[in-house]
């Protein structure tokens, strides 16, 4: 049974939820262990193609996916032939399979795979190192590897970390730095960021700045700002919004800022698959109201085609603040080394 982001985890005030960290805590150490020695052992394997790396430093919800879509953009836009790679998490297929969004559904690929193929080649595989050689062999120069900064299987080009820049009230984007089950962390910041080559900051459609005090924490690590854009506005008329996203009272907080006429918002777990009862649920609620569903693109991506009839779904993409100075260290990170 998958559950819901707790909320606190995202608190740098310790006090929310006291009893619970604490009895967390042997399994957060556990967990960081376990993930400290699988890196530390592994032999990066080179897979014939350049891997720029999108990961986070958290279990969810920084907005890899619509950095990685960005990243394909730009690099394509280079006449360079990239691709993602991910591993297809929520998908039945052990890959390597190359993304067909005419053939293949959420169930077969996982959601993000399949909002990625919209717009560039993308590749699924369980075994990414396998999967990396196949979309090489299939002419791919550089690999987009999403949500890969914990799995040490292939060679990196770069590895970026993106990074919630919501900051507002007591949010903030790495909690109180406990490791999961504790936290939100999958590892400790600093052996994270120790790693990584760049940091891009993911600001909400209605945050107007970064926060300073978050830009601190990346030392000298090159940071770039990028911000999440809507591609239009929301459906008219009265709402019912619902996501099953890390952080679903993001997708809430965007579409009230977007002006939705927003009634009523249903959380769900992180890559839900709605069962009957939690479809008739939302079409009841959205019956109270004389409203309409509304949900994220990969929410939209999971449904039925009769259920996607009955639901609007509301795109939004990322944009950099500088897009220039963030394609440029792309390509100066990716020139072969003498």
């Amino acid at each position: 049974m998958k559950l819901n982001t707790p909320r606190w985890w995202y608190s740098r005030d310790r006090r929310h939820a006291p009893v619970t960290r604490m009895l967390l805590k042997p399994a957060s150490w556990l967990w960081a262990d376990v993930t400290a020695r699988r890196i530390a052992r592994a032999t990066p394997v080179d897979p014939g193609a350049a891997v720029v790396s999108i990961g986070n430093l958290t279990v969810g919800g920084s907005g890899k996916t619509p950095i990685a879509r960005e990243t394909l953009r730009l690099l394509r836009a280079q006449g360079i032939e990239a691709a993602a790679l991910s591993r297809g998490y929520g998908g039945k297929l052990e890959g390597p399979v190359r993304v067909d969004p005419a053939v293949h559904r959420a169930a077969d690929v996982g959601d993000e795979p399949l909002m990625l193929a919209q717009g560039s080649p993308a590749w699924i595989a369980r075994d990414r190192a396998e999967g990396a050689r196949a979309a090489a062999a299939d002419g791919v120069a550089v690999l987009a590897l999403d949500d890969a900064h914990q799995n040490p299987s292939l060679r990196k080009a770069i590895s970026l970390i993106v990074v919630d820049g919501e900051t507002r009230g007591d949010e903030w984007p790495f909690g109180d730095g406990s490791v999961f089950p504790s936290g939100p962390m999958r590892e400790p910041l600093k052996a994270g960021l120790a790693r990584a080559d760049g940091v891009v900051v993911l600001l909400p459609t209605d945050m107007a700045e970064v926060d300073p005090e978050l830009i601190e924490v990346f030392d000298s690590l090159p940071v770039f700002i990028a911000r999440l854009a809507p591609e239009g506005p929301p459906p008219p008329g009265p709402q019912v919004g619902f996501a099953g996203i890390a952080k679903p009272w993001k997708v809430e907080r965007s579409l009230i800022a977007a002006g939705c006429d927003l009634k009523d918002f249903v959380p769900f777990p992180d890559h839900a698959e709605l069962s009957d009862r939690d479809f008739a649920f939302l079409n009841d609620r959205a019956s109270v109201y004389g409203a309409g569903l509304v949900t994220t693109e990969k929410d939209w991506v999971r449904l039925s085609p009769e259920r996607r009839a009955r639901v609007s779904p509301w795109p939004v993409v990322a944009r950099f603040e500088d897009e220039a100075a963030f394609a440029a260290f792309l390509l100066d990170r990716l020139k072969p080394q003498s």
